[in-house]
This record gives C-alpha cells, structure tokens and sequence, in this order.
C-alpha cells in the first residue's frame, strides 16, 4: 500500500512539475528567464525532486516539449493516413503544423534550443519531425535529396529563429505562415498543385 501510494504521489509531483514548468515557460519573454528553482517553487516540491526525475534543466524542458506535442502528434499521424490530399500539399500541412507549435511555444522550444544539449538535431522532437516530412518529401516528384531537404525545411523554423522575427522584428504569425508557404514553393517549385489547398486552421 505504502508503494501504491508512492507512486501516486511521483506522479502528481511529474505533473505538477510538467504544468508549472509549462506555464513558466509560457509566461516568460525569454527562455532564459525560467529556473529550476522557479519550476521547484511554482510546483510546491524541492529542487532534488527536479533532478531525481529529470536529471537536469534539459531533461526536463524535454519532457515538458514531448507533453506539448503528443496531441499534435496524434493529429498529424490521422491527417497524414487521410487521404484527398496531395504529397505536396501534405508537405506544406506538416511544416505548417510545426511552424505554429513553435510560434505558440516559442521560448520553450528556445529553451530547448539552449539547454545545454550538445546538439538540437539529436532531440527525440526534432527527429520525429523530420523523419515525417522526410517520409512525405520522399512522395513529392522531382524533390532530390528528400533527408538533407527535410532538415534544410526544418533550419527554416527554428524556435530561435521564430521567436526573433515574430518579438523583435514583430512579424505577426499570420506573415510568417505565408513566407513559410512561399519558402517552400521556391524549395520545391512554384507549380500548381489541383489536389491540396493550405489549411488555414
């Protein structure tokens, strides 16, 4: 019974933790501006609690990102079973998709991006989206080389790179999505494409 509750309590303290961190995160103007002593006070648990569960800042930005994303997940592997769709369409629905994850989430994916891990490349996140968009690119006629132009879509709409054009340069996200969609045009070819029409959700 003392193990049953134990576990009980591991896990409120997880998600308290995983909560406080996300509303830190969300709040903060910057993603150096959330500690862990932040997260430990604003979850109501000791900082060795952080640690013993997450190992350290990173694990636990990584845990709090992989929380975020598991709805949006389930939502991209249905539209992308769904058919009507073109391969070029499902591209642009998939960049589209990771574009305004980053934009609503924007310092945590930053913090992500800064955490201290030797590379963001290596990110179970990071490596999720590309092996899709490299899966759908692969469908796409005339796309060579659909790995490196994967990753090379992905550099595109890095957190870093979202959070300056939309806090310093003030580009709303509406922009933002339009230059995504013309950047892949120019990547793949400006052409028509009868199947698919942008999702505006």
């Amino acid at each position: 019974m003392a193990q049953r509750t134990e576990r009980a309590d591991a896990l409120r303290n997880r998600e308290a933790v995983l909560a406080a961190a996300d509303a830190l995160f969300a709040a903060s103007s910057s993603p150096h501006g959330v500690s862990m002593d932040d997260i430990a006070v604003a979850a109501g648990v000791g900082k060795g609690t952080l640690f013993r569960r997450f190992g350290d800042r990173a694990g636990l930005i990584g845990a709090v990102i992989a929380s975020r994303l598991e709805p949006l997940q389930q939502a991209v592997r249905e539209a992308q079973d769904a058919v009507g769709s073109s391969p070029r369409q499902r591209v642009l629905d998939l960049l589209d998709a990771s574009l305004r994850f980053k934009i609503e989430n924007r310092h945590l994916m930053s913090a992500a991006e800064e955490a201290g891990l030797s590379s963001p490349y290596r990110a179970e996140h990071y490596a999720w989206w590309h092996e899709i968009l490299r899966a759908a690119l692969e469908q796409v006629p005339g796309v060579p080389g659909a790995d490196f132009t994967a990753h090379a879509l992905l550099a595109a709409i890095r957190a870093d790179l979202v959070a300056h054009l939309i806090d310093d340069q003030r580009m709303t996200p509406e922009a933002l999505r339009a230059a995504l969609a013309a950047y892949l045009d120019n990547v793949l070819g400006s052409r028509s494409d009868p199947a698919g029409t942008r999702n505006e959700a």
